[in-house]
């Protein structure tokens, strides 16, 4: 009795596939058995084809059946059994389908091979102590440096796919008993509810799962890191790991995050807590210092010290421009120079950024275009602006509000600007967490590690923001 015809069931395939370049099967026959192959060669592992399934079929003298081609003569780890019209999805995802003319059953054999980047200290995240791993843009490679750091039990990878055409997995992870159920349920039926041909990288789904997606603002964490995943799902937080993508997003989200780093993890907790500071006033002096000056400039001018207020006017004398569109020339001839670095070749790039700022801004002043005050206050909100850089590009957008509200307004304006953010983002909140948590709502045991850090052997308590299920550390 033949159950499948297998040359016709490889010619259904082979037409669903669009006859693809890299199509390929494989025959097989015994006396009046035959097996086939079914696979895409761009995709599986060659070599490991002809040992481990190939190779045992033509040593072996004995009559095939399904269960020996299973238990016994195949020599993979991943080996399933599947139905026939879930054929096409398994040669999709890299596996091999065996078809036999004398049982309907079908086997789908792991064989997925495809070039990876080897982990390495991702560009984004560098450190001067601790681990130097990155997320690749392989999935299984990704899960096994987190399993590599959390041998629990409790660690929960769950794998759904979103994307009709790309059908791109997404592994939801995180501690069962400690992160918060509702969060994680919340997070499954956001992804669910996804409706789009095609996921290429972690943000294609970011936008999806935000609460506001329509804010400047960030509303959740991603990171290159294993150890910062790691430490993330200890808090009680869930990570989304996208295939074909290295950023792992970490969700919920708050805003002190952005201040911490993995390097403060690893050195004295006094200089930890300094460095944070420095960069609360970093972020600070790139959000209102183009701003700030030229409200001074326009408007307050009296308040100066009379040897820099004689300094400015010696300066800004005769040029074109008045105040406020002199700052907004500078401010855009720098954000030109950076959008070109980025685009150029590396070995150009950081010459053009150097060079290009140097002789432009010099020649400039010396021009009379532009003053060296206009330019010293705007290099130094962009320089400030990299103390964070998870938050560069909100705070961008945020420079040239504050400069417009600097220029026409003054200090009136700066402050306003300031009060209606802070009055924004405390009624900001990300799954259920207050975004200017641990200060607004206060929540004293959180203050640990907020600007100020306290040792790591007495934080003895996990971030009680994040609402965990499992509040002590143990």
């Amino acid at each position: 009795m033949s159950y499948f015809n297998v040359e016709q069931e490889v010619k259904k395939v082979k037409t669903t596939l669009n006859e693809c370049v890299d199509f390929s099967y494989r025959y097989y026959k015994k006396d009046k058995q035959k097996l086939a192959f079914i696979f895409l060669k761009s995709i599986i592992d060659s070599q490991l084809f002809s040992s481990a399934l190939y190779f045992p079929l033509q040593t072996y003298e004995g009559e095939f059946s399904f269960d020996i081609l299973k238990n016994d003569l195949i020599k993979c780890v991943d080996i399933k059994e599947v139905k026939k019209e879930e054929i096409v999805d398994e040669v999709l995802d890299g596996r091999v389908i065996l078809l036999t003319n004398f049982s309907d059953r079908i086997l789908s054999i792991d064989l997925l091979k495809f070039p990876t980047r080897i982990p390495s200290e991702p560009p984004t995240s560098p450190v001067i102590q601790g681990p130097r791993e990155g997320f690749v843009e392989d999935l299984q490679t990704n899960v096994t440096l987190i399993r590599r750091r959390i041998k629990s039990q409790d660690l929960v990878m769950d794998v759904v796919r979103v994307g009709t055409k790309t059908q791109t997995k997404v592994c939801i992870t995180y501690l069962k008993g400690i992160a918060n159920k509702k969060i994680v349920k919340e997070i499954r039926q956001k992804l669910s509810k996804i409706e789009i041909d095609g996921v290429l990288d972690s943000y294609n789904i970011l936008y999806c799962l935000e609460k506001r997606p329509g804010s400047l603002f960030k509303q959740i964490g991603n990171t290159e890191k294993p150890d910062i995943v790691v430490s993330k799902l200890l808090e009680g937080k869930v990570a989304i790991i996208v295939d074909n993508s290295p950023i792992v997003l970490t969700i919920p989200f708050i805003f002190i995050e952005d201040l911490q780093n993995s390097n403060d993890y690893y050195t004295n907790h006094h200089y930890s807590s300094f460095v944070r500071i420095i960069r609360l006033l970093g972020l600070l002096i790139a959000l209102i210092a183009p701003g700030f000056y030229l409200a001074l400039q326009l408007f307050h001018y009296n308040i100066l010290p009379l040897n820099f207020l004689i300094t400015i006017a010696d300066t800004t004398q005769g040029l074109p421009f008045t105040p406020f569109l002199e700052i907004l020339f500078i401010f855009l001839l720098f954000q030109v120079l950076y959008e070109v670095s980025l685009r150029l070749p590396s070995y150009l790039g950081l010459a053009t950024s150097v060079v290009g700022a140097l002789i432009l801004g010099d020649t400039g002043v010396k021009a009379g275009l532009i003053s060296p005050p206009g330019v010293i206050i705007v290099a130094l909100s962009k320089i400030a602006l990299y103390t964070i850089p998870e938050q560069a590009p909100q705070i961008t957008v945020l420079q040239l509000v504050f400069i417009v509200l600097g220029g026409s307004l003054g200090l009136i304006g700066i402050v306003s600007g300031m009060v209606y953010i802070v009055n924004y983002l405390n009624d900001f909140d990300s799954f259920s967490t207050p975004y200017l948590a641990p200060y607004s709502p206060r929540i004293n045991q959180d203050l640990k590690d907020a600007i100020l850090m306290n040792p790591s052997f007495s934080m003895k308590h996990r971030p009680q923001s994040f609402s965990p299920e499992k509040k002590e550390r143990t």
